[in-house]
């Protein structure tokens, strides 16, 4: 498959683990989010990953940045763009399918899933 392909750089980053995680965290509220607030609320990703995954959907357009200076300490907020929340769908349309075709996935049979409460 051709790399430059549209639809094979959208599915390269979003199957990355952690980004559609992300983005649905950013989703629920619909409003900035703290760096240390989506951490808190996502366990088990390290700060590194999570930063190397906000930066990834930064740069796509996914994700927008915003940085507070005025109080200390600086606080770094992100929300989704019009174009992340236009993907919303695309992953509902993708747990409809998979529950359609009954794809297995014992991780939601076993905790709850920010996925499935979409």
């Amino acid at each position: 498959m051709n790399k430059s392909c549209t639809v094979y750089r959208t599915m390269d980053y979003l199957s990355k683990k952690w980004t559609v995680m992300i983005m649905l965290e950013l989703y629920k509220g619909n409003r900035w989010k703290r760096f240390s607030e989506i951490k808190r609320s996502m366990e088990e990703i390290t700060p590194k990953m999570l930063s190397e995954r906000l930066k990834v959907l930064e740069d796509e357009g996914i994700v927008e940045r915003k940085v507070d200076n005025e109080e200390a300490p600086m606080r770094v907020c992100y929300r989704l763009t019009e174009m992340g929340l236009d993907l919303i769908p695309v992953i509902k349309s993708i747990k409809s399918w998979a529950l359609k075709w009954k794809v297995k996935n014992t991780a939601c049979a076993s905790q709850d899933c920010i996925v499935c409460v979409l």
